[in-house]
């Protein structure tokens, strides 16, 4: 079977994973069954599809026509081989124990049709064991999505022991067509490849704090604001369920041995029934406490040195038993979990020789079996080498870019910002290949426009990395320089002799419309959404947005976007005058390649002396830039920034002091 012979796909489970798989697989155009043992559960569900439809609509990321459809392409069922009785992909979802899940693929083999690919959602259970109750584990795998299936962009595609290459390319291309990505992981093993980072990370996490070496709060620091992830470890698990993290790794040790032995921490909340958000108290209290009030200032280098050695050792036994390559890894951890970077890439920059001795003076300690570094790691730390040596990253000329996406074609620069995780918000590293990158299309006589973009369609870019920003110390000299660097930078664009447009799909917000705005031409889709919203935070604009956006929509309107902190609609500002041109979503990417070519196409030497001539004719805006650096540099030090930043986090309302 090939993708354009699905048609009809029936989900098993309508609880919140079932439900939220049903509406994105009735999003992209298809027929879905949604069955649940219960008319109650089933009918639940279905509402929940249609609340979340309702939300899409009301925030116009779809229309309500689409909504309406995407509802009507939904049947319920509580009979299952009714259900099944014409389906060409099954996705089952149902609760994360074994014996419920054989339970139903035995009663499914004998109603699905013998075309019906088998897809489990599960979330770390053994692919190859649910196959071995079907006669056809041939086309048996997993399709594991992230919760909420709506909005997480990853699906783990994992295949079992008898799994045929055909039915892993079909389930990569459905979740394509879903409008996600799909990560395929080669081999059957627990945890697959985002809990398998996640998961033994928790439960350091834990033993640390069993074993008296720091204290929740110090371990949670260093998670948020030393490594720089979304949210401390023990706030996670809360979030997540502890329950959860404790069962994965329970059913690992069973499966691979002692060093995914829970920490009796961990246990004692499960049988306390203290599991986290969903029970009112886990490791933080929800009812009557604050919850998660994590410090900025109880970072510890040794805790940090600890959660980076497991995690680089984890990432280590993956790649040495095939069970996926680095970049998989990478992308399946930044997509699925929100890092920043990386598990490698971390894991490099800390350096694995460091790491290893970490784990080796912990197993000296200790003894016990999670310490023992694999040999695949050890190899690594002694030769030097880290996980990414000599991996060719796409780039322009000898550049390797990270961050960035750089292509030449047609006489056009195309720069495109490639941190889809991170809604392709600007981060140092991000800033300094920018910097390179601009350098080197400037530098190329080939080259005779630049393109700016940013990949996936949810944002051209959402803005300063605010986790970057916020496990930076809070030093105001720092910030300034930070911010004249993005001046810098940025500026760069402004002082090209070449032609420069700005492509804008989804968010551009903060840094990302600062960058915009530093463009000769920005075009976007109707989707879009632009505003300047640094004064939420207790900030104000400092790449350049207090100078140069007056310079294009004068300084009344200026005024108006940056203190009101709002989000404007793409033809809002198009009317403002800050875009050139407003394109249908699905045209963008034809129109800005039309655009860009025909500037390409244009006299070098006459643009190269009209934006000399533009620019020289501008105010003198050293003494307002100058200015902008230091108000972000004292900013950076206040205690509203830190409110602001705070209350982004946790997505609730900042209350600013003036301190």
């Amino acid at each position: 079977m090939e993708i354009d012979d699905v048609n009809s796909i029936t989900v098993l489970g309508a609880g919140s994973m079932g439900h939220g798989i049903a509406e994105v697989a009735a999003l992209a155009g298809y027929a879905v069954n949604l069955r649940d043992i219960k008319e109650e559960f089933v009918q639940k569900g279905y509402d929940q599809i249609e609340w979340s439809l309702g939300k899409l609509a009301e925030k116009e990321r779809i229309s309500e026509s689409d909504a309406d459809a995407a509802l009507e392409r939904v049947t319920t069922y509580v009979d299952l081989a009714e259900s099944v009785a014409d389906a060409d992909v099954v996705i089952e979802a149902v609760p994360e124990k074994m014996e419920i899940k054989k339970d139903v693929y035995t009663e499914l083999e004998a109603a699905a049709p013998d075309r019906t690919v088998f897809a489990t959602n599960t979330s770390s259970l053994s692919v190859t064991e649910l196959a071995e109750v079907t006669d056809r584990p041939e086309q048996f795998c997993g399709m594991h999505f992230f919760n909420p299936p709506v909005r997480m962009q990853l699906v783990e595609v994992i295949s079992g022991a008898e799994t045929a290459d055909e039915t892993m390319d079909l389930i990569a291309d459905l979740a394509e067509e879903m409008g996600k990505t799909p990560v395929r992981v080669h081999k059957d093993s627990p945890g697959f490849i985002v809990n398998r980072i996640l998961v033994p990370q928790m439960n350091e996490a834990a033993w640390i704090v069993e074993s008296g070496d720091a204290t929740v709060a110090e371990v949670d620091s260093t998670t948020k604001y030393g490594i720089g992830l979304p949210m401390g470890t023990f706030e996670l698990a809360d979030q997540v369920g502890i329950d959860v993290g404790y069962h994965v790794l329970d059913y690992m040790q069973e499966v691979l041995g002692d060093a995914y032995e829970p920490c009796p921490l961990l246990e004692e909340k499960v049988e306390a029934e203290e599991l986290g958000k969903k029970t009112g108290k886990g490791f933080y209290d929800y009812e009557g406490g604050e919850g998660a009030q994590i410090p900025s200032d109880e970072v510890r280098e040794d805790v940090e040195d600890r959660l980076l050695a497991v995690m680089a050792n984890e990432v280590a036994g993956l790649v040495q038993n095939d069970v996926a390559d680095v970049d998989a890894i990478d992308r399946a951890v930044m997509l699925g979990a929100g890092f920043p970077d990386g598990p490698s890439k971390m894991a490099d920059g800390a350096g694995l020789d460091s790491l290893v001795e970490t784990l080796d003076e912990l197993h000296e300690e200790t003894g016990a079996a999670r310490y023992e570094a694999v040999e695949l790691l050890r190899e690594l730390g002694e030769s030097g080498e880290g996980f990414r040596e000599g991996d060719a990253v796409e780039g322009s000329g000898e550049h390797d870019y990270e961050t960035l996406s750089v292509e030449i074609r047609d006489s056009v620069g195309h720069v495109e910002l490639d941190r889809p995780h991170r809604m392709n918000t600007v981060s140092e590293e991000l800033l300094d290949e920018l910097s390179v990158a601009i350098d080197a299309l400037d530098d190329d006589d080939e080259v005779r426009a630049i393109l700016l973009s940013g990949a996936g369609d949810r944002a051209f870019s959402a803005g300063a990395d605010v986790q970057s920003m916020a496990s930076g110390g809070g030093q105001p000299v720092a910030a300034a320089e930070l911010s004249r660097k993005g001046q810098r930078t940025f500026g760069k664009l402004e002082q090209s002799d070449k032609p420069v447009l700005a492509a804008i799909d989804g968010y551009c917000l903060g840094g990302g419309m600062e960058l915009a705005t530093c463009a000769d031409l920005r075009i976007a889709s109707e989707r879009s959404e632009l505003g300047q919203p640094e004064h939420n935070l207790g900030l104000l604009p400092g790449w350049g947005g207090t100078v140069r956006l007056q310079r294009i929509v004068g300084a009344g309107r200026a005024k108006e976007i940056i203190f009101t902190a709002e989000r404007y609609d793409a033809e809002t500002m198009r009317e403002y005058g800050f875009l050139n041109e407003v394109v249908d979503n699905d045209e963008l990417d034809d129109r800005a390649w039309e655009l860009a070519r025909d500037l390409a196409s244009g006299p070098p030497i006459a643009q190269r002396y009209t934006k000399r001539a533009m620019r020289s004719g501008w105010e003198n805006a050293d003494a307002g830039l100058e200015v902008e650096s230091q108000a972000f540099g004292l900013l950076y030090n206040t205690d509203d920034l830190m409110e602001g930043v705070t209350a982004f986090m946790g997505d609730r309302e900042p209350e600013f002091e003036g301190k």
